[in-house]
């Protein structure tokens, strides 16, 4: 899940804690207050040239042997389906107790997975009020490229979201809002520091009573609550401070970016469900960039790690930076349970190290129709 961190150490990467950052323009476009206002102007940066590392010599090609699926006993596929029963409110575990298993059929499907942890970066500029005079850093310092901005990565293959100020990025501003002021003018009496009565909605007396409204005197108008009579307010955008300090924002996105695919098994079996469960790993590939796996004995899988590295590669090369990838293939373990109950046959399938269970006729079924763990 993604996550926001803090920078300890540099002051200017460190965005104040309590601090509302709203994004902004270009400090050469500060007169157009309704472009900082809305925030247009972000952009994302492409990653420089040179990659962080290099990719290590291409290893030699693994010799892939082809792997059995761990057996299946009667006594575990019984304990599986009394779980699975147990789980159903609907489910008797009568049938899952007397039925009587004719075959165990072993079966097993492989998945291929690529993971591509990578890097991106976006430009934006914000704002805020600017609290400390003479803490603005003098003109002449150049603004550091966003890309050369050190930060800490996280753990490789787990996202997460970082904003920081870029060095030397900062510029001190009259507030566009109250151009300097640090008061606007009240949105509830226009400025006028009193509004209309609303017990005599502004005629000055009380009808029924026939005599003059005492709540505003017989004026008609009472003193504004929001301004407290003074018809401005402290200015909500520098929230008094007259002034604005603007920065480049840089928002830095760690991202692990997931290729997934299983072969095909050909059974009467949902293949989502298999996404759910972990399966045995026979292979890890892991570099800065690896290459397609060849020869292995299901052609599918060579087929999806081909096309994984190539639509990884165009999909992330040009707009981020990819730090690492992974390739992994794992062989999930299926069983075909066929039992009879009451003399008729039924088949159920255990799927996955977690040997979790899908029941398609289950006999023993009161009200509804649920057959997935």
């Amino acid at each position: 899940m993604e996550q926001e961190m803090k920078a300890d150490s540099d002051p200017d990467l460190d965005p104040e804690p309590g601090r509302p950052l709203t994004p902004s323009a270009p400090p050469g476009w500060l007169d157009d207050c309704e472009r900082i206002v809305q925030g247009r102007g972000a952009k994302p940066l492409p990653p420089p040239l040179d990659p962080p590392g290099k990719p290590g010599e291409q290893r030699s090609r693994p010799s892939f042997v082809q792997h059995s699926v761990p057996p299946m006993t009667e006594a575990a596929a019984r304990q599986a389906l009394l779980r699975f029963v147990a789980s159903r409110c609907c489910y008797g575990s009568r049938a899952a107790g007397e039925l009587a298993i004719r075959q165990l059929r072993q079966l097993g499907t492989y998945r291929y997975r690529l993971e591509t942890f990578s890097e991106s970066r976006l430009s934006e500029w914000a704002f805020e009020p600017f609290t400390k005079p003479g803490a603005a850093r003098p003109p002449g310092d150049a603004p550091l490229d966003p890309w050369d901005v050190e930060v800490r990565a996280p753990p490789l293959f787990q996202g997460q979201t970082w904003r920081c100020r870029v060095p030397h990025s900062a510029l001190v501003r009259d507030c566009h809002r109250c151009h300097g002021h640090g008061r606007s003018r009240c949105g509830v009496c226009h400025g006028a520091g009193r509004t209309r009565c609303v017990t005599c909605k502004g005629s000055r007396w009380r009808l029924k009573q026939q005599k003059r409204c005492q709540l505003c005197s017989g004026t008609g108008r009472k003193r504004c609550n929001t301004c407290s009579g003074r018809g401005s307010k402290t200015c909500a955008t520098c929230q008094g401070e007259k002034k604005l300090q603007h920065f480049k924002q840089l928002v830095i996105t760690w991202k692990n970016n997931v290729f997934e695919f299983v072969s095909e098994h050909h059974l009467n079996f949902p293949g989502e469900l298999l996404s759910k469960v972990s399966g045995e790993n026979i292979f890890k590939d892991e570099n800065v960039a690896v290459y397609p796996i060849i020869d292995f004995p299901e052609p599918e899988i060579s087929l999806a790690s081909q096309r994984a590295i190539a639509e990884h590669s165009a999909a992330f090369a040009t707009s981020s930076r990819i730090l690492q990838q992974r390739q992994t293939i794992e062989l999930i373990p299926i069983t075909e349970v066929h039992y009879q109950y009451s003399g008729k046959p039924y088949l159920y399938y255990i799927y996955g190290l977690e040997n979790k269970v899908y029941a398609l006729d289950y006999p023993e079924r009161c009200c509804c129709s649920c057959t997935i763990v």
